[in-house]
């Protein structure tokens, strides 16, 4: 759909499409798959990816997106799920083992709960491109010159 951005824009576009979103739907659905999964087309004929399809096929969102976590976030677990008032609050965690509050989670909040969870999905997707941004260099490794290096310091 949106295949000329980058996966960063194309997430948050797809972020607002859910926050905004009534009902989940099929199309919605592979909306986030097209656009936000990258490990999918590799696995496309593996078990769990036939069983993913068979998932969003047969409605069965909430398996569909705790699938679909499994599948495209394999270092990713379900950390918390809550309803608070009228809304689902999913939080996912690359250590869930770790106290809460050491531990980096992507949160998302939605009125319904397999939306909630894509919710949570696609804020992990942002917070890896966001990381593997920041990681890669952008000055160019330089090593020093041997032979100019003399020690300054005064030791008396």
């Amino acid at each position: 759909m949106w295949a000329h951005l980058k996966i960063a824009d194309r997430i948050i576009l797809l972020a607002d499409e859910i926050q905004s979103a009534q009902t989940i739907t099929a199309d919605l659905f592979s909306h986030v798959v097209d656009d936000a999964c990258v490990r999918l087309l590799a696995l496309a004929h593996t078990q769990k990816a036939i069983r993913l399809n068979r998932l969003i096929k047969d409605g069965a969102w909430i398996e569909a997106a705790l699938a679909l976590i499994e599948l495209e976030l394999p270092q990713w677990q379900l950390r918390r799920l809550v309803h608070d008032g009228d809304e689902w609050l999913c939080s996912v965690s690359r250590q869930p083992n770790l106290p809460a509050e050491f531990d980096d989670t992507a949160d998302a909040r939605h009125k319904i709960l397999p939306l909630a969870l894509l919710s949570a999905f696609l804020e992990a997707r942002r917070q890896m491109s966001m990381a593997s941004r920041l990681n890669s260099p952008r000055v160019p490794n330089v090593r020093p010159a041997m032979a100019s290096i003399a020690c300054c310091d005064n030791f008396s």
